[in-house]
């Protein structure tokens, strides 16, 4: 029996991901459990120089990290440079979200609830960022790329990338700071469980949504992207 698929504009796509995907790093932040391991690398810079919000931070690790593919491609990408755009708006909707969200009531179950709805936020916004056709925001660039460089499977350079985003926190709060900091329980968690998450959220859309460009010379549905999840 065939399901009927959800049309969804690669566009409109996009413009969700960088709506929850920025609330799923401040939800997380928020509760204190530690933040995503992919934002905890710019959380220890924002803490040892705060001159810069946490939103600026994010957009530096996000140019390096987009420089890191180019040289590994040993070509110039020019979506990429769409993607630096991209960047700059995923830092100015953290700064954003966090004015509001840091007035929210702290309790133990309400900051769980925050954990853990943020992840689910952040997952899925990665499974749209994948499949919406666009240049999307290079922390979400940078593991789909580097699966098809190296062609492994998404979820093992998924898994592999945020460990050692990890472990890079680990050093540099000890070597700046002198302590932990953006760490816990949840960034352990996250380093582990992203992958196969973003795994799950795929399978699911991959069966009940089509995803197109409402942009450029005509629109056309298309399949969902190649990124291997074995």
């Amino acid at each position: 029996m065939n399901t009927k698929k959800i049309h969804l504009a690669g566009e409109a796509a996009l413009i969700i991901v960088l709506l929850i995907n920025s609330l799923g790093v401040d939800l997380m932040s928020k509760s204190g459990f530690g933040i995503s391991t992919i934002s905890s690398v710019p959380l220890v810079f924002n803490i040892a120089f705060p001159v810069l919000s946490f939103g600026t931070w994010n957009y530096i690790f996000q140019t390096l990290l987009v420089i890191t593919l180019m040289i590994l491609k040993r070509s110039f990408c020019p979506g990429y440079l769409f993607s630096f755009v991209v960047g700059i708006g995923f830092g100015k909707m953290i700064d954003i979200h966090n004015l509001w969200i840091q007035h929210l009531p702290d309790t133990q179950s309400l900051n769980a609830l925050y954990f853990f709805t943020g992840f689910l936020l952040m997952c899925f916004g990665i499974c749209l960022a994948n499949n919406c056709m666009l240049p999307i925001i290079p922390t979400d660039i940078f593991p789909r790329d580097l699966a098809e460089i190296l062609r492994k499977h998404y979820k093992v350079i998924k898994t592999t990338f945020d460990l050692s985003c990890l472990t890079t926190t680990v050093i540099l709060s000890f070597t700046i700071l002198h302590g932990f900091y953006g760490i816990g329980i949840g960034t352990v968690f996250c380093a582990f469980l992203t992958g196969r998450t973003v795994s799950v959220i795929q399978k699911f859309i991959g069966k009940h949504v089509e995803f197109y460009r409402a942009t450029g010379r005509k629109t056309i549905p298309v399949k969902t992207p190649n990124i291997r999840h074995a």
